[in-house]
């Protein structure tokens, strides 16, 4: 998982092994610059999006990433477009659509940065 970063493209499965998207980027936590969110490409050609998905638990295999949520509830989560960055102000439903707390750092700054 140290070098995730260097991932992107190569395919996000679920839980049970079948296929979610490919990992588009990786979003760190601003306070430790920690690999804490992906973004997944979702969704059919001239609709894409990128979807968020927690690495917590996510385990690295041999040309693919599996996170620790099923297909359906990656595909549905909050997501940008292809070309888009997450507004901070939608940084808050991220977090709560995977039931995960959330807190802004001590000055108000952001919680994700994308590597």
């Amino acid at each position: 998982m140290a070098d995730i970063r260097e991932w992107r493209g190569h395919a996000v499965v679920d839980e049970k092994g079948r296929r979610v998207g490919a990992l588009e980027s990786v979003y760190v936590e601003t306070s430790t610059d920690e690999p804490f969110f992906a973004t997944v490409v979702v969704g059919m050609m001239g609709r894409r999006r990128l979807a968020f998905v927690p690495l917590e638990g996510a385990v690295a295999g041999p040309g693919y990433l599996r996170v620790a949520y099923p297909r359906n509830k990656v595909r549905q989560a909050p997501a940008i477009g292809t070309d888009d960055i997450l507004p901070a102000t939608d940084e808050p439903g991220v977090f709560a659509y995977y039931e995960l707390s959330y807190a802004t750092g001590a000055g108000g700054e952001r919680r994700l940065a994308r590597r």
